[in-house]
């Protein structure tokens, strides 16, 4: 009930303006979003280079209704492309189909996407590629990113790979597909509101399928990227690679930026690849309320910090009110789970 909410509340626009008119909500995006410009991102990513940390940029947006919008977010990632080159960041972008023209035209997305592909061919040094990750959107968009990833592929390029949520019903043969292809796989829970007949609505069925998939995509995937920050989704991830004698360095794991900052840093030191999905950009709202939905658990550190890090003033009211009553309806949530057992 409470991530269906989060959901319902990510495209709500008056709750959108309130919590971006806010003075404190800068504070609390802080901790998940990059800033909104590239130079912010950029200055974000070197950081975490230096923790020994490589990242994916993402410019957040999607769905644009303009082929200039498009056409603006393209360039964007060919910026970013560039400034990794120039600024020699371990790095690849993430980008969102339905931000390059997918719901304009369909060969319009696919030549943005060649643009931004082609540049990031040029710009590869013998230390390896700029790889470009088409992010995987609500289920209007996954049979036709798939099929994107295999026309690009059909045209030569190996730099390009896509997301599979764990959520949803078709993911296994998806995965088998794009194992076949030899194209690379970041694997997810999911976070957009799906209905039953597409995406299995209990947890412990997403988890038993991402741990199900997360086997297919070591065994017989290329470098395959195990998205989680659930700890018993990466220690199922270890406790097979250890079994099977699968190379540490064959896959890895990523996170989100700001999320078990803790957990991030302990499975670098023990040798696992670990990279930091890096967002950045204006349209943060949608994208922190669906990081909510994912692991509600997150809500608290919000809440908390409203409580810690400010008096509340009358900007600030909306936000701790709004998170005081979903974070109230977590531990209400929580209590009845426990007691019921």
């Amino acid at each position: 009930m409470l991530r269906q909410s989060l959901l319902y509340l990510s495209d709500n626009q008056t709750l959108r303006r309130t919590v971006s008119e806010a003075r404190l909500s800068r504070r609390l995006v802080d901790r998940f979003v990059a800033g909104e410009t590239l130079d912010e991102a950029i200055a974000v990513s070197r950081l975490l280079n230096e923790s020994g940390l490589p990242v994916s940029l993402d410019h957040l947006g999607e769905a644009v209704i303009t082929k200039e919008e498009a056409l603006s977010a393209c360039d964007m990632a060919i910026r970013s492309v560039e400034r990794i080159a120039v600024d020699g960041i371990d790095a690849n972008i993430s980008v969102k189909v339905t931000q390059l023209g997918l719901d304009i035209e369909e060969d319009f997305c696919l030549a943005n996407l060649e643009r931004i592909l082609r540049r990031a061919n040029e710009l590869a040094t013998d230390d390896g590629e700029i790889f470009v990750r088409l992010d995987m959107e609500s289920t209007d968009y996954t049979e036709k990113t798939i099929q994107l990833v295999e026309a690009l592929w059909g045209r030569g390029f190996r730099n390009v790979g896509t997301v599979l949520q764990s959520y949803l019903r078709r993911t296994p043969g998806d995965v088998k597909r794009l194992n076949a292809l030899g194209s690379r796989v970041r694997l997810v829970k999911g976070a957009y509101n799906e209905s039953e007949k597409i995406a299995f609505p209990d947890k412990f069925d997403v988890d038993d399928m991402f741990v199900e998939e997360m086997k297919l995509l070591l065994t017989d995937g290329v470098y395959p990227a195990i998205a989680t920050h659930d700890e018993q989704m990466i220690s199922a991830t270890r406790r097979f690679a250890f079994e099977q004698g699968i190379p540490r360095d064959s896959f890895e794991f990523q996170m989100l930026y700001g999320v078990r900052r803790d957990l991030q840093q302990r499975l670098r030191e023990e040798g696992y690849k670990v990279r930091i999905y890096v967002p950045y950009g204006v349209s943060w709202y949608p994208y922190l309320m669906r990081r909510m939905a994912e692991r509600p658990a997150n809500l608290l550190f919000l809440a908390t910090s409203v409580a810690k890090e400010s008096p509340l003033g009358r900007a600030a009211r909306p936000v701790a009110v709004g998170l005081g009553v979903v974070a109230g309806a977590l531990a209400a949530s929580a209590w009845r789970g426990r007691n019921s057992k």
